[in-house]
């Protein structure tokens, strides 16, 4: 049994899943490694997972080449959470989470990846289960390894300004001023789904509005 198990409907479009006991449950935060990355858009997960690492007092990350990622673990709630930061670049970030799923015998659906999202508004954040990669590279390599069945966390960092600037500029530029003011409620509320859903063994599909 997954950790994402559909137990119910709650209204018309809120899935509940839930969690059998004693699993293993990999939580992956996706950017791209080296310091002239650090404090971009595109690295939100890698930031978000740091900050959930720091919360729980997880044991300090450890490098590990065979599987080309950081990793660290703690046991919250019955549960053991192994935190994932690919060494990869984003585009290969598949071949991180495949080899350390692989070796840990953890199955796509107990599987969360944290992500930025062009495609929704900077302050809101989504969850999911399933889906395609809708243009972001990182979740294409991970689907391209593992397939469409695993959550999602999506961290909005859109739209896109000024409009005619290239996708990927923008992605890899820093936020602005006001968006670095916003973002530690953002962080602090991924932190508080992850908390939520590692100690419940659960997950809402749902969207959460930080900035009004």
């Amino acid at each position: 049994m997954g950790l994402f198990v559909k137990k119910s409907d709650v209204g018309s479009s809120t899935n509940l899943y839930t969690t059998s006991s004693n699993r293993n449950m990999l939580v992956v935060g996706l950017g791209n490694i080296g310091k002239d990355y650090t404090g971009t858009r595109h690295n939100i997960g890698f930031e978000c997972v740091n900050n959930f690492a720091r919360q729980q007092d997880f044991a300090p990350w450890t490098t590990k080449k065979d599987l080309k990622a950081d990793i660290t673990s703690a046991v919250i709630g019955g549960v053991r959470v192994i935190l994932v930061k690919p060494n990869t670049f984003m585009n290969n970030s598949g071949e991180a989470v495949q080899a350390v799923a692989h070796f840990y015998k953890i199955s796509p659906s107990d599987i969360v990846v944290v992500h930025d999202e062009l495609d929704i508004d900077y302050g809101k954040i989504r969850t999911s289960v399933d889906g395609s990669g809708a243009g972001h590279n990182g979740i294409k390599s991970v689907i391209e390894h593992l397939g469409e069945k695993f959550g999602r966390i999506r961290v909005g960092i859109g739209p896109k300004k000024p409009v005619r600037m290239d996708s990927a500029d923008f992605v890899l530029a820093e936020f602005s001023d006001k968006e670095a003011t916003d973002l530690p409620d953002i962080q602090k509320e991924v932190v508080s789904m992850l908390s939520e859903f590692t100690a419940a063994g659960s997950l809402f599909v749902e969207t959460r509005n930080v900035i009004f």
